[in-house]
């Protein structure tokens, strides 16, 4: 592997790593004021489109299943969603919001906008937001490429 290579990877990881303490903090502070964390809010918007297992939410937001379990008993216990019947799986419930939990995130909206045209501004527009949505989905998709090979060598 060519140093230039090396170099990329770590200014990658760098800028990710210091971009995930970014979207962390200011979800934060969008999340606040309609009584959710960062964390509640993440697991939240992952099944509002449908309902899904906690191991399918860990997978889509690439976290462990157990750090999902901790916050959808939260979220259940504090109303903001429900468990139901898998009837893919008789173990695996589904979770799903409830219509308090939808209002929580529905009090977040005014803000995600807020903040997604500020971005979109400084960004130079839709094409540039939309082009660093596909750059990212990239980097991720082949970070699972590469860890699906786990014989593989990176070098070749």
């Amino acid at each position: 592997m060519s140093r230039a290579a090396q170099d990329a990877l770590s200014g990658t990881a760098l800028s990710v790593f210091r971009l995930n303490g970014q979207f962390l903090g200011v979800s934060e502070e969008l999340a606040a004021p309609a009584g959710l964390t960062a964390a509640w809010w993440q697991v939240l918007g992952a099944v509002l489109p449908e309902p899904l297992p906690v191991a399918g939410i860990a997978r889509a937001m690439g976290i462990t299943r157990q750090s999902v379990q901790r916050i959808a008993d939260l979220l259940v216990h504090r109303g903001l969603a429900a468990y139901a019947p898998n009837p893919a799986h008789r173990r695996a419930k589904l979770l799903g919001p409830t219509a308090e939990g939808r209002a929580a995130i529905a009090r977040i909206e005014p803000g995600h906008a807020d903040l997604a045209a500020r971005l979109l501004h400084e960004l130079g527009g839709q094409d540039a937001f939309d082009e660093t949505v596909r750059v990212l989905r990239r980097l991720s998709a082949a970070l699972d490429a590469v860890a699906a090979e786990p014989g593989a060598d990176p070098a070749e």
